[in-house]
């Protein structure tokens, strides 16, 4: 029997009214994205496009001097939770951050609407680089970097345990006997840690999917190997191919050692598609959208992706060198040594994080669109791709309705779901319970 070739996976990156900070502009934009029937109509895209997830970002910080569709944001499981009743087979990932939480809460949390959704929960870890989060929460500093990813690697270890306190067919409910539980199949979690205590079991019986999936986008070393040792989707920030396949051979090379294979992580860069009938046609959409960026704003976009403030340095002069820094590495290390290497001005850089936070934009034809893509993912630099559309709904549903039909005319992706779960998008086995795993090894 014939191996079944590989095919690219799709997210959809939920921001705001679009991914470009200026893309609520756009004519015909969503205005407010603060509105169920909104959200509901891009679930509604992303199913008729056949996408493996639609994935809802956090922060927990109103900044001002962010740009406007970006300030007010839904609680994102309170979302994705009102989402799975409007859908039913596409993926809903939430970002909830490991710095301001509990693991007794996530797992019950997401343990919940795996439930609810029948089985296609996600999610993301972070540990949240923003500094000015922590005085939401009575806190005066943020944790440095290297404790925060020792806080969420136990935080991670806790979620799953809790996740697998129960065995499948616990719940018995035999009317004839009065048995409602096999006691035999839950147990408590017992943990005792660093940074946490946690009695168990949670009580909830086990996800369907066994474990609801975890996302990861951490790119300095400690988050790579969080991401090696506990993800099953790895969000990347690339904008050129060779390096682009660098990071993704580094991360599959780390899996080993915790004994997993590489195709047990689907590694997905943020690419923002900007689409034209021609070349010049999607050329002239970006210009409209960069011609709503003012200075002022691109230099407070660029100060948060990397991580410093380059406020008074001269707009036609070098990239600053970043000082020593607590924020997020991963914008901070791609954006700048990109800056270093093609000699880029802060002018050009904010040109380029302005369109798309700093991810890879590409602008073309649905064909030149799908080339490119193509050409990552069969020279190995992704596993397919977090498709971060300018604007709502329109942007998103000319990449479903023009490159999506592109991809599948080459075999490259999926004409129709083959399972309900999130773990069968992604090609991944339901986790099992412990007892079957010990079973397994006798």
């Amino acid at each position: 029997m014939s191996t079944p070739a590989r095919q690219m996976h799709l997210g959809v990156f939920v921001l705001g009214s679009g991914n470009h900070s200026a893309g609520w502009r756009y004519e015909g934009a969503a205005t407010s994205h603060m509105q169920l029937p909104v959200m509901q109509e891009i679930a509604r895209i992303a199913e008729r496009g056949k996408f493996d997830l639609l994935f809802i970002s956090d922060s927990m910080v109103m900044d001002p001097g962010d740009h406007p569709s970006f300030l007010c944001r839904f609680e994102p499981t309170t979302l994705i939770s009102a989402l799975s009743a409007c859908t039913t087979h596409i993926g809903l990932g939430a970002t909830v951050s490991t710095s301001f939480s509990e693991p007794f809460n996530v797992a019950r949390l997401f343990g919940s609407i795996d439930h609810l959704s029948g089985g296609r929960a996600a999610w993301n870890v972070v540990t949240t680089s923003n500094v000015k989060v922590a005085q939401n929460f009575g806190r005066d500093e943020h944790l440095d970097h290297d404790l925060r990813y020792q806080r969420a690697e136990e935080f991670v270890d806790v979620v799953r345990g809790l996740w697998d306190c129960w065995d499948d067919g616990a719940i018995v409910a035999d009317k004839a006997t009065g048995q409602y539980i096999d006691a035999a199949k839950v147990r408590p979690l017992d943990h005792q840690g660093r940074f946490f205590r946690v009695k168990g079991p949670v009580n909830m019986a086990r996800c369907p999917q066994g474990h609801p999936v975890i996302i990861q986008a951490g790119g300095s070393p400690s988050g790579l190997e969080l991401a090696a040792r506990t993800a099953d989707v790895v969000f990347s920030v690339v904008q050129e191919l060779d390096s682009a396949k660098a990071a993704y051979a580094d991360l599959k090379g780390r899996m080993a050692k915790y004994g997993r294979a590489p195709g047990e992580i689907a590694v997905l860069p943020g690419v923002m598609p900007i689409i034209g009938s021609s070349e010049v046609e999607a050329r002239d959409k970006l210009a409209k959208l960069q011609s709503w960026i003012t200075p002022t704003n691109a230099l407070t976009l660029v100060a948060s992706r990397i991580g410093y403030d380059v406020s008074g340095h001269p707009l036609d002069g070098p990239v600053p060198p970043p000082p020593a820094s607590q924020g997020g590495q991963t914008f901070h290390k791609v954006l700048y040594e990109m800056a270093r290497r093609e000699k880029m001005t802060l002018r050009d850089l904010y040109n380029l994080t302005a369109a798309a936070r700093g991810h890879w934009v590409i602008c073309g034809t649905p064909q030149t669109i799908a080339d490119t893509l193509q050409e990552w993912f069969t020279e190995g630099a992704a596993d397919g791709f977090n498709i971060l559309p300018a604007y709502f709904p329109g942007a998103f549903a000319e990449f479903v309705d023009l490159v999506v039909p592109e991809l599948q005319r080459r075999g490259l992706y999926r004409r129709d779901y083959q399972g309900t779960t999130l773990r069968d998008h992604f090609g991944l086995a339901r986790v099992p319970a412990p007892a079957r795993q010990r079973e397994a090894g006798e």
